[in-house]
């Protein structure tokens, strides 16, 4: 068990799967998520689901807003909510993660080039070691998988860590 890791799942919220243009590989990325969150709960490391809320389709208590159905939480898991893109800007996680001793978090979910970017930049910003798993984040880009591949790469050359899902342990 490491506790100096925290998963950070951001965004997988309905509205996200119901676009005109479809998440890239959804049924893949949940999966991959899926992965992710239980390998952390079985070896106890906190996982954070990240919500966002704005003032269209993802409104705050709204069925859109609400977590993917796929996502297992448990009672153990901590819930944040934000309403902008870095997950850590006026929002309780810093703090939750300062009191867990956690320096470094494994980010995965939705969407590539917004909030997963901004949330990798933040979490370096306020001296995290993040890891983003490269094959645990889409978008629902028309160039999606270009899309992906240039944010892996710019947030590799800022220091951002790439694993896969099969390479990731906690």
């Amino acid at each position: 068990m490491d506790t100096s890791k925290a998963l950070l799942v951001i965004d997988v919220q309905q509205a996200l799967f119901e676009k005109s243009t479809p998440i890239y590989k959804a049924g893949e990325l949940l999966q991959n998520i899926r992965t992710l969150i239980e390998q952390a709960h079985r070896s106890g490391t906190p996982v954070f689901f990240i919500q966002h809320a704005n003032n269209s389709f993802l409104a705050q208590g709204s069925e859109g807003w609400q977590l993917h159905p796929q996502l297992q939480v448990t009672k153990a898991d901590t819930l944040i909510h934000k309403r902008h893109g870095n997950a850590f800007e006026q929002t309780p996680l810093h703090q939750e993660l300062k009191a867990r001793g956690i320096n470094t978090v494994v980010v995965t979910g939705l969407v590539t080039h917004g909030c997963v970017r901004a949330t990798c930049l933040g979490g370096q910003e306020l001296g995290y070691q993040v890891i983003l798993v490269s094959d645990g984040h889409s978008n629902y880009h028309k160039k999606a998988a270009s899309v992906i591949e240039e944010w892996n790469q710019k947030l590799s050359e800022t220091g951002v860590d790439l694993r896969l899902t099969q390479e990731m342990t906690f």
